[in-house]
């Protein structure tokens, strides 16, 4: 039975949204995520918050930390970081933009080297959860990541805007664009593509015009990312370019705040989510790291054919290690009882907050030079394979069936 089915809904259209890696939002997520895999580089049991705010010319950052990381030049990360994403010195100069800093050792007070690997059930259930938060984690057949097709398929439309190769093609292109994919749905399942807009932005001065941004953009990132990912267009689809006209972009036209996109970030508004940034969080902020198990959990209990999609509910009140609630539904989707797949769930799964990141190795994926959280911070922390995430293997689903 289909969610359309069981729910008694009708035929529709769903649109999500993704973004480039110029967005001022994702600017800063990446900002923020450079300065938390800079201190778990240095120090796995790091605790760090990092916020980050831009506008034109000018960033804020706020940081709390507990660490023994040593060499903390935040500014320096901040402008590496710009400096990466490539915006033109005339729109967003890293080298002399502002940079305002308020920055909050707690080391002294609330620093403790924990170990997770070696520490006994008893001591990783000493390690309770710091935030109050509820987290959902979602997956569906739709693709083969078993991520929801509007997100997925916008994701891969603001992965080929990034590409190298197309910015050498259209030089006049800044590295700061919106993508909309608005996906039909008959009786509950996916069947065409309905939309696909870009709003791209453009450098001060470029001469072209409306006609030829349009056909560089289809001929150099629709078509490809279609053919890829075969997917036909029809006669009926939409393309939208630049509907309303000619833009400019980056911070001096919007601001940009950590952790706003969330359903970027997530499922694109298909399924709940926290209301909670994941971006700027250490691996032992339950409401990040929860999310990504959350996600770990539903997605395991697709790949096992248990459900055609699931999602899965963790509430965790500050001072208790367990969720104080485990929930799964599937929509009408499943063969056994949601009560059961919970019940196969926490079998399986250890939900506490120190057994997710000794687990998973969310403490000590940061060693790469590329770094692993600022990679998340651009085209969702979901359904990716690039870097390879830990909550996306499906290596439970033998497992739970």
């Amino acid at each position: 039975m289909t969610r359309a089915n069981a729910d008694n809904a009708f035929d529709y259209i769903f649109t999500s949204e993704s973004v480039t890696r110029g967005h001022p939002d994702k600017i800063c997520d990446q900002i923020s995520d450079s300065i938390v895999d800079h201190f778990l580089k240095q120090d796995e049991d790091a605790r760090i918050i990092a916020e980050c705010a831009v506008s034109s010319g000018v960033i804020f950052l706020s940081s709390h930390y507990a660490s023994s990381a040593t060499g903390l030049d935040l500014s320096d990360i901040a402008r590496r970081t710009i400096r990466e994403i490539g915006y033109p010195k005339n729109i967003f100069n890293a080298d002399d933009c502002t940079i305002l800093t308020s920055i909050m050792d707690h080391s002294k007070d609330d620093y403790a080297a924990l170990n997770l690997a070696s520490m006994s059930d008893a001591e990783i259930n000493q390690i309770s959860a710091r935030q109050q938060t509820s987290v959902f984690g979602y997956a569906c057949d739709h693709t083969p990541a078993l991520l929801p097709i509007p997100i997925w398929l916008a994701h891969r439309i603001a992965l080929r805007m990034d590409n190298k190769k197309v910015l050498k093609k259209l030089p006049y292109l800044l590295p700061d664009a919106e993508i909309q994919v608005g996906y039909e749905f008959k009786d509950g399942k996916p069947s065409r593509i309905h939309s696909i807009t870009i709003v791209a932005t453009q450098a001060v001065g470029s001469e072209i015009g409306q006609s030829d941004l349009r056909n560089d953009l289809i001929d150099e990132v629709v078509k490809p990312v279609l053919k890829k990912e075969k997917i036909a267009l029809d006669s009926d689809t939409i393309i939208n370019i630049n509907p309303d006209g000619e833009r400019r972009g980056g911070p001096a036209v919007h601001s940009g705040l950590t952790g706003r996109k969330t359903g970027i970030d997530t499922y694109g508004g298909f399924a709940r989510t926290s209301s909670a940034a994941l971006s700027g969080k250490d691996p032992m902020r339950i409401d990040r790291v929860g999310a990504y198990i959350a996600r770990y959990a539903a997605k395991n209990v697709v790949a096992a054919g248990l459900a055609s999609e699931c999602e899965v509910q963790l509430s965790y009140s500050i001072g208790y290690a367990e969720p104080v609630s485990l929930r799964v539904r599937t929509f009408g989707t499943a063969e056994v009882g949601d009560r059961d797949i919970a019940d196969r769930l926490r079998e399986v799964i250890d939900f506490r907050p120190g057994a997710i990141v000794r687990d998973l190795g969310l403490n000590r994926l940061s060693s790469g030079s590329d770094g692993f959280y600022r990679q998340l911070a651009v085209y969702g922390h979901m359904g990716r394979s690039t870097p390879e995430v830990p909550w996306e293997n499906t290596d439970l689903a033998a497992g739970l069936k």
